[in-house]
């Protein structure tokens, strides 16, 4: 089914909202309410959907609601700025690849946001931005109980299952992880996901990620208890039951500066000339030339670039 096709369902399903009956996943109900059936394939695509809208913002026709993205220019939460295209761009040390510190690597190498306009994770699946998007689709299935995940169409997420070991070089405040979380229920509900689910969606997210020092569990039941906490800052609210001396303390990331880190450039962003800012953290407003073209989507100019 083309994406234009799928927008279609989205179309014509929306119209008339239905609530989700109790015995029936998140996932399993929007794929078949808005793409006609619930199977690997079009659960599949639903997170799609669904996570390329929480990052670029609307890029699909009809929405319900204005999504500005986590890539979003001049973002606020709460009143405050935040700006998350730095975690992604390579401009900060923060990402975790098993080292005692964080390394800068750039998830926007695949293309940034018009692959995602076009409902594919990138340019290259072999990129940074590949392996990323493509991991945010399982993992989410995995949070939304998709019942296929694992199926032939539908990859089981392979990943890290702590989040906090992911996370942890990130020195993530709240209003940081609050807007990730804002946004992706903004993704939901510009779709036609029922008031009620949408909150579902944000109390999940909260309660795994959003409370600093937590108790050590798992996401999904066949994976071992570890540490979830996204958001580790002092602003961030104590988890019920907060175990705040089995976490590390936190380090702010380093902006990357000049230090080259070729080791952890894909062959797809090899040479591309792109040149990180080098304010001194990760909390410098710098003007991030990505190749986002986020004013355009954000105004609505790119409805799509689908075929």
């Amino acid at each position: 089914m083309r994406p234009s096709q799928l927008l279609l369902f989205v179309a014509a399903s929306t119209v008339q909202a239905q609530l989700r009956p109790n015995n029936e996943t998140i996932c399993d109900f929007y794929s078949k309410l808005l793409l006609g059936a619930s199977n690997a394939t079009t659960q599949l695509t639903l997170l799609t959907l669904l996570v390329n809208t929480a990052v670029i913002g609307n890029y699909t026709q009809p929405n319900h609601n204005a999504v500005p993205g986590i890539l979003a220019k001049d973002a606020t939460f709460n009143g405050t700025k935040v700006n998350l295209v730095p975690y992604f761009s390579g401009a900060l040390k923060s990402t975790n690849v098993g080292k005692d510190h964080g390394v800068a690597v750039n998830f926007l190498d695949g293309g940034g946001a018009a692959p995602l306009a076009e409902s594919k994770p990138a340019n290259s699946l072999a990129s940074h931005q590949g392996i990323l998007l493509t991991k945010l689709y399982s993992y989410f299935g995995v949070l939304l109980a998709c019942s296929d995940i694992g199926k032939e169409g539908f990859p089981a997420y392979n990943g890290e299952t702590s989040m906090y070991t992911t996370h942890k070089y990130m020195a993530l405040d709240s209003y940081e992880v609050g807007y990730f979380i804002e946004q992706v229920g903004l993704a939901a509900a510009s779709f036609g996901v029922e008031a009620a689910d949408v909150t579902l969606v944000g109390y999940t997210l909260q309660g795994y990620f959003g409370n600093k020092c937590a108790k050590p569990t798992s996401v999904m039941d066949k994976w071992k208890k570890e540490q979830q906490s996204i958001c580790i800052t002092d602003d961030c609210p104590d988890a019920s039951g907060a175990v705040c001396d089995a976490y590390p303390k936190v380090v702010e990331p380093a902006a990357n500066g000049t230090e080259s880190h070729s080791d952890m450039t894909s062959p797809a962003s090899a040479g591309n000339g792109t040149a990180a800012p080098t304010a001194a953290g990760k909390n410098a407003g710098a003007t991030l030339q990505v190749s986002l073209a986020l004013t355009t989507l954000m105004a609505g100019v790119l409805a799509f670039l689908l075929t």
